[in-house]
This record gives structure tokens, sequence and C-alpha cells, in this order.
């Protein structure tokens, strides 16, 4: 079994243009004499790698401790895409409930749409929204509304394209409509080492 940690490092993350960045600062410290270290830190729920729940752009949409822990844990397929993901991108994954894109790629209207129409219950990618630098509004909206998690800001980099196990459970933050995750990538290597 092969473990994959696809989640940024908190306080070095991308930030989405606007958001403040997470920040810490050392309580206490046993390097400096206290009894132990703890650290207080400020943070946006969508900073680094996170998970956005309906209530993010939906008015009464569930939030995040509301979501199915079965639709955040289970089989993934991570593929390539470039640029604007539409429908035409997306139909040969019809029936996957958990698809992460890598590279360099957005989900366009079309998209978001799509993805609802070929049963996707999970969509990540690794910018810090699932639309890129375009106008976010539409995309979530409709992703959203359909019950469809997103999952952005995740770390594909030495992650082969095909089939794993993703564990990607927020923090548990009541009533909030987005939360950090420690995202990995399970792939079982059999008993020959592939």
């Amino acid at each position: 079994m092969k473990i994959y940690d696809i989640t940024q490092e908190l306080f070095s993350c991308h930030v989405y243009p606007g958001d403040i960045a997470p920040s810490f600062r050392r309580v206490s410290d046993v390097e400096k004499g206290d009894v132990c270290s703890i650290t207080e830190f400020s943070m946006n729920a969508h900073n680094g790698t996170h998970l956005d729940a309906p209530r993010h752009f939906v008015k009464g949409g569930k939030t995040i401790e509301e979501l199915d822990l079965q639709t955040l844990i289970g089989p993934c397929t991570v593929a390539r895409f470039d640029g604007g993901i539409d429908m035409a991108a997306l139909t040969p994954y019809r029936g996957t409930e958990r698809l992460l894109a890598k590279g360099d790629c957005f989900l366009t209207l079309e998209g978001a749409k799509a993805l609802s129409e070929i049963d996707v219950k999970l969509f990540g990618l690794e910018a810090q929204s699932v639309t890129g630098s375009n106008p976010p509004m539409a995309v979530h909206v409709e992703t959203l509304s359909k019950g469809i998690v997103l999952l952005e800001g995740v770390t594909l980099d030495g992650v082969e394209e095909g089939e794993y196990t993703l564990f990607a459970a927020p923090l548990k933050l009541g009533r909030a409509e987005g939360a950090p995750c420690r995202a990995v990538l399970i792939r079982d290597e059999g008993k020959d080492g592939r």
C-alpha cells in the first residue's frame, strides 16, 4: 500500500486572491523553557487544502459537519485536464463518484452542469477555487446546489493518473460552510509491489 499526502502545508499554502493568509503564534514553547508548547492560529475555512460544503454559496445548504463521510472517503479517479473542463472532457468519467483533476485546469459552468449528469459526488482540483481565476459564483452554485462536494487546493505532483482510495475528511467545524482537511490518496500496490 502506498499513501500520497495531497495536502498543502497550511502556513505556506496558496491563498485565494483577497483572502488573508493563515498565521500562527507560539503561546508557550518548550524550547524557551515553558512546560509545554502551544500554538494559536488564525485562518479562513477555505485556506490550503479544503472542502466546500453547499452553505458556501447556497442559502439553507448543508454545512461542513452535515456532509456524508461516505462521499469524502472511497474510490477515486485522478485524471489530467488542461484548461477549461467541460462536458466533453468529463463524459469519459461517467459513474466516477470522486474525481480529482490534475494539471492547470478549471471547471467551466458547462462542466459544472455535467458533473451531476455523470453522477460525480465529489470533484477536486489543484487550484484554490474550482473556477481558477474566473468568477466563482455560477459554478459553485451549480455544483453545490446539487450536493456535489468540492475539494480545492490539493497537490497532485508525483501522483500518477489512475485509481486510488481518497480520504478527505474535514475538520468538524459546526455550522461552517467549509473546512480544511488532510487529504490523502491510497493505492494498493499488491504483493508484487505494483
